[in-house]
């Protein structure tokens, strides 16, 4: 089966999903966006793959989930897995200083 979205499930408010959405923004990977506020479903799937805590951001694609992801490891991933849901003038995005420094 293909995947056929990257769910984006955040909250208002929250640095670490602007920081993301601006990230997947800049790389132009679509998503189906969920407020965990606004979609007590929304919030159920997160605690599924949060150990039962509402973190945010957090990326499900076909059922894989990365808690609290950067915009590479959403890019890598969608490379590797499902690449039809990259636009077509795809460049991968630069990694963080962080990445940078430590890998």
């Amino acid at each position: 089966m293909t995947p056929d979205s990257v769910n984006y499930y955040w909250r208002p408010g929250c640095p670490f999903c602007t920081m993301l959405r601006r990230g997947l923004d800049k790389a132009g990977i679509q998503t189906v966006d969920h407020n965990i506020w606004d979609d007590p479903e929304a919030a159920a799937v997160v605690r599924e793959h949060a150990g039962g805590n509402e973190t945010v951001p957090t990326v499900v694609i076909d059922g894989v989930a990365m808690v609290n992801p950067s915009a590479s490891d959403v890019a890598e991933y969608l490379m590797k897995t499902a690449p039809h849901l990259l636009p077509d003038d795809f460049e991968p995005p630069e990694p963080g200083l962080l990445r940078k420094i430590f890998g």
